[in-house]
């Protein structure tokens, strides 16, 4: 018996309805959307640390397992099968990949992603899909979804030529949301939503010049934040080595602090 084999004999067991688990039994697309969005960033953060094998290992068994409930869930109302799942993700590779499995030439990842978005537009002609943008999840996080948008267009060629374009925009809207701020700042009316939209403006500039800069917007801002963390803690320590609290300190202090934990960094 295989792995994925085992796999599956577990969970139909488990969603057996008469001597499997009650938890298991009682689930529902619904109710396992969480599980599915918690192993997803399960699994990010393993990524980060790749040396850790056994933690990636099960983190990617858990997703997996997130895959195979809802097969046996579908199987056991008549609808599909995991080895539909499996075929059907088979199918779209080779069919999408026809410089692998046929005999189109791409000699570069971009000619591959423009090829791409052409078979899936040629796919989606018989579905209720009109836009290039069609097929961005809307529940995707803010700058991901942000960069995806901007792939489709891109895979149309609408896009800048390179990444002087993008910076010169993150600069535009810049300027843009200093206005508003100065606007709401002063007693000269302004537009209740005009600092949010040009907020929103700017971040979404900014996740188009990291697309042009191939880097990852989450990813860099998740790398950031993280940073934050790491040196405010070490604020907090310096602050208790010290006997105060951050709320007795003055900011020039906890300054100090945060330079310090910057040094120690390197």
């Amino acid at each position: 018996m295989t792995g994925i084999e085992r796999l599956h004999e577990i969970m139909r067991r488990l969603r057996d309805p008469q001597t499997g688990c009650p938890w298991d039994r009682e689930q529902t697309l619904e109710s396992l959307k969480p599980c599915v969005l918690e192993e997803a960033h399960e699994l990010l953060a393993a990524m980060d640390r790749p040396e850790d094998k056994a933690n990636h290992v099960e983190e990617l068994g858990d997703v997996l397992l997130q895959v195979m409930f809802q097969c046996v869930m579908a199987e056991q109302e008549g609808r599909f099968s995991f080895d539909d799942v499996a075929n059907a993700i088979s199918d779209k590779l080779v069919r999408r990949h026809p410089h692998v499995f046929g005999g189109v030439e791409a000699k570069d990842s971009a000619t591959v992603l423009r090829n791409w978005e052409q078979i899936k537009q040629q796919e989606h002609r018989k579905e209720a899909r009109h836009s290039a943008l069609d097929g961005v999840p809307a529940t995707l996080p803010g700058l991901l979804k942000a960069q995806r948008t901007q792939e489709k267009a891109a895979r149309v060629g609408f896009d800048w030529p390179d990444a002087d374009g993008p910076m010169g925009k993150v600069r535009e809207e810049m300027e843009e949301l200093q206005a508003e701020v100065d606007a709401r700042a002063s007693d000269r009316p302004a537009d209740s939503g005009g600092v949010k939209g040009e907020l929103g403006d700017l971040l979404f500039a900014v996740a188009n010049l990291a697309r042009h800069l191939k880097v990852d917007a989450e990813s860099a801002l998740e790398l950031s934040t993280s940073k934050f963390s790491r040196r405010f803690r070490a604020v907090e320590a310096g602050a208790k080595a010290a006997g105060k609290s951050l709320r007795d300190m003055t900011l020039a202090d906890m300054d100090a602090l945060w330079e310090e934990a910057k040094k120690r960094e390197g």
